[in-house]
């Protein structure tokens, strides 16, 4: 172990070599490299935590530099794990970094879990915070969850005996997932850098802690931490009992969850090839982002229906034989064309641009 790069922690009083051991021989997940992600893997390397695995299929975009300080302009367009691993490497020579370029997935997520220690949630999607904590449940593995929303973040660990026996998981405090839309994310909503900064750092905080097992982590704790003010309080999170997560990996891989994957909310979803091919037909193309929402698109080709307006919309008789929807991320999309195919049923063809504007925006 390299004394001189961990000097100042060893020297700390209640911390010392035995935790900086422990940390050398962790191996920590990290998944999503994110605005989150990001100042976690940064801080979680510079500690000497012996091996980090990160796990991302999204590549580098503009739009991501003001929270995720990992990246440089250069940067755009490439993968975010190869970068991240790259720049960690060069900050920390002495750990281990490995690369999972996927987007974690029921039919894989078990096998990739094995192979740490302590997993933590950066991810920015319900979908994932969901599966994630299903299987670290299953496969009994400390989760350090994380989130952003508009001005407030959050904090918990998960999964991990408390001192009054309990041990707790996302769903005994958020048992049901909500529709998909129905809570706006940062992507949608915005978020100012320097909250994921914080809460991500204070996520490799908490697994510091956790791996050391110094002070007080958040076990059957969620923080919820406001930016505006600096104000911060804890809630404590008990067992519930609504809610089922499958006990054994068979049941793991055989499940679906109606809010994700029920094909009534899952209209046909296409890529931008496709969607060009569609405008030589009747085709009416609807752009249900806010009024406020970047980039702004051509309103002789895509009609502008911000969602908050959709009701009136449903109203009118649309002559053209298809419709597709587009939304930033393909999310709001999706429930627009649902919403559209309840009143049309198959006399229309309905469709949701997968991926929205931010995964196709060099085609507008």
């Amino acid at each position: 172990m390299a004394t001189e790069r961990y000097h100042r922690q060893v020297i700390l009083n209640g911390f010392g070599e035995a935790a900086q051991i422990l940390l050398s021989k962790a191996r920590v997940l990290v998944i999503g490299a994110g605005g989150i992600g990001c100042p976690a893997l940064q801080y979680l390397a510079a500690a000497g935590v012996g091996c980090i695995g990160i796990a991302d299929d999204d590549t580098i975009c503009l739009s991501n530099l003001p929270r995720q300080v990992l990246f440089k302009t250069e940067d755009v367009g490439k993968p975010k794990t190869i970068i991240a691993s790259k720049r960690l490497r060069k900050m920390n020579p002495e750990i281990d970094i490995i690369c999972h370029p996927v987007r974690v997935e029921r039919a894989h997520i078990l096998n990739l879990l094995r192979g740490y220690d302590f997993v933590l949630d950066g991810t920015d999607n319900f979908e994932s915070r969901y599966l994630i904590n299903d299987a670290c449940v299953l496969l009994n593995k400390p989760l350090i969850f994380a989130a952003v929303s508009g001005f407030e973040g959050q904090l918990a660990i998960f999964n991990v005996t408390g001192k009054q026996g309990n041990r707790c998981n996302y769903r005994d405090i958020f048992p049901i997932p909500p529709d998909p839309g129905e809570i706006a994310n940062c992507a949608d909503n915005g978020v100012l850098g320097v909250l994921p900064g914080i809460i991500g750092t204070m996520a490799a905080a908490e697994t510091i802690k956790l791996i050391t097992k110094t002070g007080e982590p958040l076990i059957n704790q969620l923080l919820q931490y406001h930016l505006l003010n600096q104000e911060a309080y804890k809630i404590n999170i008990s067992p519930g009992n609504d809610y089922i997560i499958a006990a054994h990996e068979n049941d793991f891989l055989k499940m679906v969850d109606p809010i994700f994957c029920d094909t009534a909310c899952n209209p046909t979803q296409i890529n931008m090839e496709q969607l060009i091919s569609l405008q030589n037909q009747s085709t009416m193309m609807v752009d249900v982002r806010e009024r406020h929402e970047l980039p702004l698109l051509n309103e002789e080709e895509y009609r502008k229906v911000p969602m908050t307006e959709f009701m009136a919309f449903l109203d009118r008789d649309i002559a053209e034989k298809n419709i597709v929807f587009i939304c930033q991320h393909g999310i709001r999309s999706r429930l627009a064309a649902q919403a559209i195919q309840e009143k049309y049923g198959d006399s229309k063809i309905i469709y949701s641009l997968k991926g929205g504007i931010e995964k196709w925006k060099n085609y507008f």
